[in-house]
C-alpha cells in the first residue's frame, strides 16, 4: 500500500523542534508525493496543589507562563511548517491541540493511529518517551528524524535494511516497501557473528521478494567483530553514505513500560540518520 498520509509531531516544550527538522520532514513527504499533517501541542505543566505555598511562589503564574511559552512555540512551528510545505507545493494541514505534559504521549499515539506513517524528531539530549509511545502504541511505521546539526538534508538515494529474519525485521521491510520503491539504491545488511540466523532464510531470499516489487538490492554481510549490533549498523550506514535505515524495533512490555532491545535503544537514543522503525 502506498504511503499517502503522514503525520509530523512537533515538540513545543521545553525546547521547540528546530525548523531544520521541519524541512527534513517536508522533504520526506515530497519524495513520497503524499499529504503531510503537522501536529503541535500546547502543553500545560501539572502542578500538585500542595507543591509550594502560594505565599512563597506564584505556582499558578509560573504554570501559566510555561503554557504560554509552549503555545507560542507551537504556533511558530506550525507557521514555519505552512511556509515550508507551501514552497514545496505539498497538500498539508496543521493541527494545534492542548494537553497536560503527562498526557502528550497518548495524544501523539491517538493521532498517529490515523496516519500511514509518523515522523518523529529526536533531539540530541533525548527523552525517549514520545518515540517509544508512537513506535509501540500506534501499530504504524515510525520514521525518526535526528535533530543533530551534523546530519545532512534528507534525500532518498541510498536506503539500508537491517535484516535478521525476525518478526520485527519482517514487519519493517513490509512497512518500508512503498519508501524503498523511491530509493535509487537499496542495500540489505546482515550482521554475522552477532546472533544465530536461519541460513535457509537469508538475505538472498529477501532480495527475491523485494525484486518482485521492482526493488533490486545489494546484499552486505558484515562481521560484528565483537561490536554491539547498533555500532555495527552505525558504521555500515556511514560507510554507505546512507540516507535511511530500516529496522525492526525490539521491546517487551512490563505493564505499559517498554523495555527496549539493545540495538533499538542504541539507534533510537542517538540516530545517525533517519531511521524507519516498525514493531
Amino acid at each position: 500500500m502506498a504511503i499517502r498520509d503522514v503525520l509530523l509531531t512537533l515538540t513545543s516544550y521545553p525546547e521547540p523542534t528546530p525548523v531544520s527538522v521541519v524541512e527534513k520532514a517536508v522533504a520526506v513527504a515530497s519524495s513520497l508525493g503524499c499529504h503531510i499533517a503537522a501536529l503541535a501541542c500546547e502543553v500545560h505543566v501539572q502542578v500538585p496543589g500542595t507543591f509550594l505555598s502560594n505565599s512563597l511562589v506564584n505556582v499558578a503564574g509560573m504554570a501559566a507562563s510555561e503554557a504560554k511559552k509552549s503555545r507560542e512555540s507551537a504556533q511558530a512551528l506550525l507557521a514555519a511548517f505552512d511556509s515550508i510545505a507551501d514552497k514545496a507545493g505539498l497538500s498539508r494541514e496543521r493541527i494545534l491541540d492542548k494537553c497536560l505534559t503527562n498526557e502528550l504521549p497518548d495524544v501523539l499515539v491517538e493521532y498517529g493511529r490515523l496516519r500511514d506513517l509518523i515522523l518523529v524528531p529526536v533531539p540530541e539530549a533525548y527523552d525517549q518517551r514520545f518515540a517509544e509511545a508512537i513506535i509501540f502504541g500506534t501499530g504504524k511505521p515510525t520514521l525518526v528524524l535526528p535533530e543533530a546539526q551534523r546530519t545532512k538534508p534528507f534525500e532518498l538515494k541510498t536506503a539500508v535494511v537491517a535484516w535478521d529474519f525476525s518478526r520485527a525485521a519482517a514487519r519493517a521491510v513490509a512497512d518500508a516497501i512503498p519508501i524503498l520503491e523511491h530509493a535509487r539504491q537499496v542495500r540489505v545488511i546482515t550482521v554475522a557473528n552477532e546472533k544465530t540466523l536461519d541460513t535457509k532464510h537469508s538475505g538472498d531470499e529477501l532480495a527475491k521478494n523485494l525484486s518482485r516489487h521492482g526493488i533490486d538490492v545489494i546484499l552486505d554481510n558484515v562481521d560484528a567483530a565483537g561490536r554491539p549490533i547498533g555500532k555495527a549498523l552505525e558504521a555500515h550506514v556511514a560507510s554507505c553514505n546512507a540516507d535511511l535505515l530500516v529496522m525492526g524495533a525490539y521491546g517487551h512490555s512490563r505493564l505499559r513500560e517498554f523495555i527496549l532491545g539493545g540495538a533499538t535503544q542504541s539507534m533510537l537514543s542517538n540516530p545517525p540518520i533517519p531511521i524507519l522503525f516498525s514493531h
